[in-house]
């Protein structure tokens, strides 16, 4: 754990060293330079995408070999966190370490020269992030676009959550409106945002931002949830199932899609092992939710976090294979 005088560790950090406990058991936009990697094979089906891609967190001490993990697996993507705020409207890894020059470029570079790919994940449940820090949609959209040109990336996830972003509706906004000017700016990015979820679907708040969402014209790729932290022993396939039909109802009521667009629209990141409050998604259940997901040909599969899946990385070789 880092020292109490250091910021609190997001949340699914915290979750992560206490679930210790428990045993271990892509995207078809183009890139904005001729040297990035194509889109892994299987991506690419209208309207939204598809990615498997789990968090690969380098700010928790001895991460895993990216690559090795790529090999063992056969995962191709994955989602990095945390890119947060540094001296006011600046993006740095984990308010720290700069975009370019240090472990996290190099590891990006490696994942690629594997034949992979990564989407950053921008905020999560703690840290100072970027949304409150930058005063209009303009300045913030500045601050993503500094991580869209450092990494030449495909696509860019806006983790929102807390008081601080998910529950504030001028933070909301602005990110909504960042996330359509650097659609706008960069032809082909595709856009996630990522929050939570009740076992029946969004709540008030992520209600919310999907109206926003449409009433600003954001053109969001996928809404990925994070279906964990029911509280009590939960069911988490059959809560997962049901926060994720509860999102597709909310989806389809605003933006008047089929069952099938609406699906393509979404993305569901889990919690391998324990969550916060003492759930437990086992391999076998995750695997349970994985068929579920390529059944239904939703866009995005995600779980916090390969640092918590050794030594077997069951849970990564599972989400290898959702195929959308």
């Amino acid at each position: 754990m880092r020292s109490p005088t250091r910021r609190r560790l997001p949340r699914r950090v915290t979750t992560a060293l206490v679930s210790l406990v428990v045993p271990f058991a892509a995207l078809a936009a183009p890139a904005r330079a001729a040297d990035a990697p194509a889109a892994p094979a299987g991506e690419g089906r209208a309207p939204g995408f598809v990615q498997a891609a789990p968090y690969l967190y380098l700010g928790w001490g001895n991460p895993p070999s990216a690559t090795d993990v790529m090999r063992a697996t056969g995962i191709k993507w994955y989602t990095m966190a945390f890119i947060l705020a540094r001296n006011g409207c600046n993006p740095a890894w984990d308010s720290q370490r700069p975009l370019t020059g240090g472990v996290d470029e190099t590891t990006i570079k490696s994942i690629r020269a594997a034949g992979g790919d990564i989407v950053p994940s921008i905020g999560g449940w703690s840290g100072n992030k970027l949304g409150p820090n930058c005063s209009t949609p303009q300045a913030l959209a500045g601050a993503y676009q500094k991580v869209i040109d450092a990494y030449r990336l495909k696509a860019v996830d806006v983790d929102i959550e807390n008081t601080d972003e998910f529950e504030s509706p001028a933070v909301q906004d602005r990110i909504l409106g960042a996330l359509k000017i650097v659609k706008q700016n960069n032809p082909g990015l595709r856009t996630i945002l990522t929050f939570p979820t009740l076992n029946t679907g969004p709540n008030s708040w992520g209600n919310r931002l999907i109206e926003r969402s449409k009433a600003l014209q954001a053109d969001i790729d996928n809404f990925t949830i994070m279906p964990f932290n029911f509280g009590g022993h939960a069911d988490m396939y059959g809560n997962t199932v049901k926060a994720t039909e509860g999102l597709k109802t909310k989806l389809k009521s605003v933006y008047g899609w089929s069952d099938a667009e609406a699906y393509a629209h979404i993305g569901i990141s889990g919690m391998n092992g324990n969550s916060d409050v003492g759930e437990v998604t086992t391999p076998q259940i995750w695997t349970q939710i994985r068929d579920w997901s390529n059944a239904h040909h939703i866009g995005r599969l995600s779980f916090w976090a390969v640092n918590r899946d050794r030594p077997s990385w069951q849970f990564t070789s599972i989400t290898a294979g959702f195929t959308g």
